[in-house]
This record gives C-alpha cells, structure tokens and sequence, in this order.
C-alpha cells in the first residue's frame, strides 16, 4: 500500500505540474501568447490597469495608473507605429506612483477600434485622441501629452488643433517634418516608391518596419535601436506571431502616415502649438534623422532640445530611465511656468 506521504508528494506534485507544463507548451507552441502574458504581469506590477472608453461606437483602450485633477499634470503617451500602450511600460517604471499616467492604443492598435484609412491618416488620429480625452474627462484641466515617432506627428498636430487641452507637450523622434538629412530608411521608402500602383503580378514591396520572419524582425531591431537590445529569443517569437495577424492592417496603417496628406503634417502645424515644448532625439536614429530637431528648433526657438549619444530611434526601449527622468524634469519645470 502507498504510504501517505507519497499520495500527497503525487497529489502536489500533480497540481504543480499543471501550470509547469502549461508554461512550457506556452513557450514552446505559443510565443505570442507568453509575450502577452509578460505585458500583462509588467502592467500588474507598474500599477498599471487596462480599461475601455467610448465614443459612440468607437472604443478605446488604455492603461492607466493614479487619479486625475491633482495639483500635477496628468500624463498622456501616445505610441508610435506599429507599437501599442505596452510601448511605456519601461518607462512608467521610473515614474512617480501618485503621477496620473495614460497610456493609450492609437486608432486600430492594440485594443482600440479598428475601423479604416479616414482614421489611420495623421489628422484623422489626432481627431480619435481628442475623442477619447473628452471620454475620459481629460480635457477638464490641461495635460502633459507625450508623443513618439507616429505618435510624434500626431501629438504635435493634436496641441496644434487642441491648445487649450495641452499645458506641455513632448516629441519624440517625431515624424511629419522636412529632414535636413536623409535616414537610411527614408532613402529606402523612396526607393520603394510605396504611392505607385502595384501590379498583380508584382510582390508587395517589403516595409523594413513591417517584418514577416525573424530574420527580418532582428533586421527591424537593428534598425531601430543603436545597439540590438538583448531580448530571449522565445520573446521575439512571440513579438512576430503576435504582429503577423495584423501586417495587413499595418500596411494600410503606414500608407497613410507617409501619404501625401500626413507625411508633413506636423512641419505645417508648428506654428500653431503655443504650449511648451520639448524635444527628444537620439543622436543615432536611423528611421527619422536628428537633423528633425533643428527644424523644430528653427520654428519654434524657445523649445527645449535633448539629444542622447549612443542612442537610436526607440528611445523608451534603450533608455528609459534617462528618457522618464527628462520628460519628468520637463513637466515639472512647464508647471511652474504655468
């Protein structure tokens, strides 16, 4: 007879080993689905909670941490391209718990509606963003918004069109200026002369940003970052089974934001922003060159310009710490000015 000891190591041992294989058929069969299990554990230890807005039939998701109408700022971040909400996590980490946070999907990203190109345009997802703060009852006292790269160009047009809403404003490697310098990736766009029709019988054009295999995912991290950041491989797995469903959708996505309509959007609405501005770059980007800053510095000569050596497009990803503590230093320096 089985002495009881051994009945209870089997019993406990049985219901250990559950979750223990679970995890391991996660990893191995399904990527995506432990890279989203990682979001989900580093937004529960941020403080960070998921929650749904709408307007009308339109729903919004974001993420957020503290309460609004404080003597502080609240704090919007807007993603770039092909990026959602998750983009800020890194960064969150080195901001203030009692600091209210937003983190929002841009229009069809992540969570958010999905609906098609009237939306996805520049201008069409600094009308969505506008409908979402007056959701959430953001618009009763003026922000902090936050932009990077897409999101850049939309957050600069947004304090544009919306200046009574903004109290701050940062841009982050923005997109939608006239680049003194060429990058690498914008010489391959032209080169790609994505605006001609393609034929049938031709491949779509590969967009470096879009990859479709982990060849060229490790290309678009390279591009993208100053030094490769050092991800497990099972996670960059999950990066692309989690992306490819949605290639498509970014297409169409990238289509528009580098479209006649939106492609110099945010270069036509500097004069228009009043609030206090800051601009971050790193001196390596490779996808919009920092020769952007100047432009911006050109037309608006009281913005305040931090450039970071050793550092690529991706700023929140590889340098978080220095990127939270200079928006940080910028918000608060705008509050007393106020």
């Amino acid at each position: 007879m089985e002495p009881t000891w051994a009945k209870t190591l089997l019993l406990t041992g049985g219901v250990l080993l559950v979750p223990v294989f679970a995890l391991v058929t996660s990893v191995v069969f399904w990527p995506g689905v432990l890279l989203k299990a990682y979001n989900w554990y580093n937004r529960r230890l941020q403080g960070m909670a998921v929650r749904y807005s709408h307007s009308g039939s339109y729903r919004f998701c974001y993420s957020t941490r503290g309460t609004p109408g404080g003597a502080t700022p609240s704090l919007l971040l807007l993603h770039g391209f092909a990026a959602s909400k998750d983009m800020w996590l890194p960064v969150v980490m080195y901001l203030p718990r009692n600091l209210h946070v937003v983190c929002l999907d841009m229009p069809g990203h992540e969570g958010t509606s999905r609906t098609g190109a009237e939306d996805y345009s520049i201008q069409g997802q600094a009308r969505r963003v506008h409908q979402f703060v007056r959701s959430v009852g953001l618009d009763k006292s003026p922000f902090h918004l936050v932009g990077a790269s897409m999101g850049g160009n939309v957050a600069g047009v947004y304090a544009g069109l919306y200046p009574a809403d903004v109290c701050s404003l940062t841009l982050v490697c923005p997109a939608g200026l006239v680049y003194p310098t060429e990058s690498s990736f914008i010489v391959l766009l032209k080169e790609l002369d994505l605006e001609k029709p393609i034929a049938p019988s031709k491949p779509i054009p590969l967009i470096p940003l879009i990859p479709t295999s982990m060849q060229e995912l490790e290309a678009m991290l390279k591009l993208c970052c100053y030094k490769s950041p050092t991800i497990p491989r099972q996670f960059l797995r999950g990066l692309l089974a989690n992306r490819i469903p949605n290639n498509n959708f970014y297409r169409e996505v990238f289509l528009e934001i580098v479209g006649e309509k939106s492609r110099h959007l945010l270069q036509e609405h500097l004069n228009l922003i009043t609030a206090p501005l800051q601009v971050i770059w790193g001196k390596n980007d490779q996808i919009l060159d920092v020769s952007g800053a100047a432009v911006i510095q050109k037309a608006l000569p009281h913005c305040q310009v931090d450039l970071l050596d050793n550092c690529g497009h991706a700023i929140a990803l590889e340098r978080p710490r220095k990127f939270a503590n200079l928006v940080l230093d910028f918000h608060n320096k705008a509050k007393k000015q106020a």
